[in-house]
């Protein structure tokens, strides 16, 4: 019975472990870091997760933070009186997430 609990505690905390920081601690995906601020609209709520998920894309892959990178940014799937926008919640979500990802300020 011992072994067991020893086992289990040792899975446990090997499987915390290998969970980024920044996810643990600011609750990725839950409403924390990465909510849009209250006052967006839907096309401001897509540019900020937008952003975030390009962040997320560029610090993974070891590019240079740079919003202006990303097509998304450049060539945003909005109306064109949306654009304005959605690249201004786009590049805040962007330096959100890659602050949050342990990424250099840029």
């Amino acid at each position: 019975m011992m072994k067991k609990i020893m086992f289990a505690s040792a899975l446990l905390a090997m499987s915390v472990a290998m969970i980024p920081a920044p996810m643990v601690a600011q609750g990725y995906g839950q409403g924390g870091w990465d909510a849009p601020p209250q006052e967006y609209h839907d096309v401001e709520r897509k540019g900020f997760h937008d952003g975030i998920e390009g962040a997320r894309k560029d610090f993974e892959n070891h590019r240079s933070a740079n919003p202006n990178n990303r097509d998304e940014f450049r060539h945003p799937d909005v109306p064109g009186r949306d654009r304005a926008a959605y690249r201004n919640a786009f590049a805040k979500g962007y330096r959100v997430g890659w602050s949050h990802l342990g990424g250099r300020r840029y």
